[in-house]
């Protein structure tokens, strides 16, 4: 798998972590404990530095950048979807993130939050605890987010990143 020191910011990943060998990891990354990087994801901390919690998925597509200013913050039993761009936010603890979506500079995704698929969230938005985030510009739904649905997911994901650390093999 491409993961790269740049200079002096060298990733620090997990070793119960899995990052698939499609995934790109780039600098100033911290992966966490059984956390999942899945194919042609990419994790570019050169501007700044990324955090990816524990038990936390990072799916297919999806590209995590980062600000001078404004690191990129990925809680604990987290839910990024496949094709996500997070760039400068925070994402807490047992949130989900849905496909497609767009999560810009300063924003902060509270604590078991949704963010609907293909959804935009722009500068400085706040998602408060247990909300849903839909549409475009995002529209904040308060109490509609449905947390067991994203421990569901998170924990799939755990599973699946142990079967693909186990078993995954290239036969070409």
């Amino acid at each position: 798998m491409p993961i790269y020191a740049l200079g002096d910011q060298v990733p620090v990943i997990h070793p119960d972590a899995f990052v698939h060998p499609d995934a790109v990891v780039i600098g100033s990354v911290w992966i966490g404990a059984d956390s999942t990087i899945w194919p042609g994801a990419v994790l570019r901390g050169d501007d700044g530095e990324i955090r990816i919690g524990e038990r936390t998925s990072i799916q297919d597509g999806s590209v995590l950048h980062t600000t001078p200013p404004y690191p990129t913050i990925v809680g604990d039993g987290c839910v990024i979807g496949h094709i996500v761009h997070l760039e400068g936010c925070t994402i807490e603890d047992n949130s989900l993130v849905g496909n497609g979506s767009i999560v810009m500079h300063q924003v902060v995704v509270q604590t078991g939050s949704v963010v609907a698929a293909n959804s935009v969230l722009l500068n400085g938005t706040i998602v408060p605890t247990g909300a849903l985030a839909v549409g475009v510009p995002a529209v904040i739904k308060e109490g509609k987010a449905k947390a067991d649905h994203t421990a569901f997911a998170a924990q799939t994901y755990v599973d699946r990143g142990r079967r693909f650390k186990a078993t995954m093999r290239r036969i070409d």
